[in-house]
C-alpha cells in the first residue's frame, strides 16, 4: 500500500513539475524517457539549452529535502542516460544542463545546474 501511495506522490510531482516548466516557457520534449540505462523524468528545452530534469516529490520535509536523494550515484546514472539519449538522437555540440525540481505538497523548488 505504501509503495502505491509513493508512486501516486511521484506521478503528481512529475505532473506539477511539467506544468511549472511549461509556465516558465520550457518546451517539453519527453516525459519519463527510458532507455536501457535508466530513466529521466523530464527532458525539456529552454531556449537553446537541452535540460534533463530529475523530479523528487515528498509529502513533507520531515526526512530532509527531496533533492538530497539525488546523490552521486543517481547523478551518474542520469548523466549516462542523457548521454545515450543524445547519441540515439544525434544531438551534438548542444549546451545541456541537469536540473532537479523538488515538489513538496504545493511547494516547488527548481534547482538549475544542480549537478
Amino acid at each position: 500500500m505504501k509503495k502505491q501511495f509513493n508512486k501516486v506522490v511521484c506521478l503528481k510531482g512529475e505532473l506539477e513539475a511539467t506544468e511549472y516548466l511549461k509556465d516558465k516557457k520550457y518546451k517539453i520534449i519527453e516525459i519519463n524517457y527510458k532507455n536501457k540505462l535508466g530513466e529521466i523524468d523530464i527532458i525539456a528545452k529552454q531556449k537553446n539549452v537541452l535540460v534533463f530534469v530529475e523530479v523528487k516529490s515528498r509529502n513533507t520535509f520531515a526526512f530532509g529535502r527531496p533533492s538530497e536523494a539525488v546523490d552521486q550515484n543517481k547523478q551518474r546514472k542520469i548523466k549516462n542516460v542523457a548521454t545515450l539519449y543524445m547519441l540515439q538522437n544525434h544531438i551534438e555540440n548542444k549546451p545541456i544542463r541537469f536540473d532537479v525540481i523538488e515538489v513538496v505538497d504545493k511547494y516547488i523548488n527548481h534547482i538549475e545546474n544542480a549537478f
